[in-house]
């Protein structure tokens, strides 16, 4: 008995270090959902699914909508038409604002459902970029209010997503008309000092 206590012990002590990196993803204290609705344009992300199609200048577009907020995404395809789709949003912590889920997924042709975690989890202080997240680190975008970012703020937003937990050599960087004409990984985008 006292070896099985000794093992459970011994493989207790051998996972610490991964727990200890495995903190939550925290989110900015306050989002201002004023001044966050509006067009925003996708620097980087991580590869989804769901965007399999897009090739460049995807888009997220933020409104007030019937008590919650619409979604409208948009890209460009490799044939060279754009994809759009509708989602609606609604505010999970209504004292930070920091935390959204965000569904794209209609039954009966009008109630969205099945809402996904949409966190805040860095925004600059004038708006000029957000950075949202997931508590899995499985999802990420890197938003602009422009096409591009300087790299002073790519370098920051790369420290704080470090700082959260996530390998910004998951996200890739997207092609915006007027910004980034390369994709690759986020880690790799920043200028060499």
């Amino acid at each position: 008995m006292r070896f099985a206590s000794f093992k459970h012990f011994i493989f207790g002590v051998m996972w610490l270090p991964t727990l200890a990196l495995a903190q939550p993803v925290t989110t900015v204290e306050h989002v201002d959902l004023n001044r966050y609705l509006g067009k925003w344009y996708e620097i980087a992300a991580i590869p989804q699914y769901f965007q399999r199609m897009c090739v460049r200048d995807v888009t997220a577009e933020y409104a007030l909508s019937d008590g919650g907020i619409s979604v409208t995404n948009r890209c460009m395809t490799a044939e060279g038409n754009t994809s759009v789709a509708q989602g609606q949003a609604r505010i999970a912590d209504t004292v930070s604002q920091a935390k959204l889920e965000v569904t794209f997924v209609k039954i009966f042709g009008w109630i969205y459902f099945l809402g996904g975690n949409y966190w805040v989890i860095d925004l600059a202080s004038d708006y000029r970029y957000a950075v949202v997240g997931h508590p899995s680190r499985k999802y990420a975008w890197v938003l602009a209010a422009t096409p591009s970012l300087s790299a002073a703020d790519l370098a920051l937003i790369v420290q704080n997503m470090q700082k959260n937990g996530y390998d910004t050599c998951s996200l890739f960087t997207t092609v915006q008309t007027s910004g980034i004409s390369v994709k690759q990984p986020l880690c790799e985008a920043l200028p060499s000092k």
